[in-house]
């Protein structure tokens, strides 16, 4: 059973914007935190941006801060991802993630992770 899948991604140029969405099951979105992470090619998983259950804390890496908002609307059963003033190393598959436990999410060890959607950006 898929819990989590992503949509949004796509290929933009740079200082340009994507708004990323995630579609949860309902018990994921009104009970859990939930994350979203990176992986550009040839490098390691990365974290972007957390979210706790309620959407009333959030907390993003220093490469997105500024940049990315993430947010949740629970009656919706969705979270997003606004990002704005993409550059070429935001190139990535983005993950949409979500555990029970706050920090299994912010220390990249989420046990429910979306198929991934792809982003690239161009300069």
């Amino acid at each position: 059973q898929m819990h989590l899948v992503e949509s949004g991604g796509g290929s933009v140029q740079a200082g340009g914007s994507l708004r990323l969405s995630c579609a949860a099951a309902e018990r994921v979105t009104t009970r859990y935190p939930m994350g979203w992470f990176r992986q550009a090619p040839g490098k390691e998983r990365e974290f972007v941006a957390f979210i706790n259950w309620s959407g009333g804390s959030t907390y993003y890496s220093d490469s997105v801060q500024g940049r990315f908002t993430i947010s949740r609307d629970n009656t919706k059963n969705m979270v997003f991802l606004q990002m704005n003033s993409l550059k070429p190393e935001d190139t990535a598959v983005y993950y949409c993630t979500a555990d029970s436990s706050n920090f299994a999410v912010r220390s990249g060890r989420p046990s429910m992770w979306g198929p991934g959607t792809q982003v690239t950006v161009s300069s």
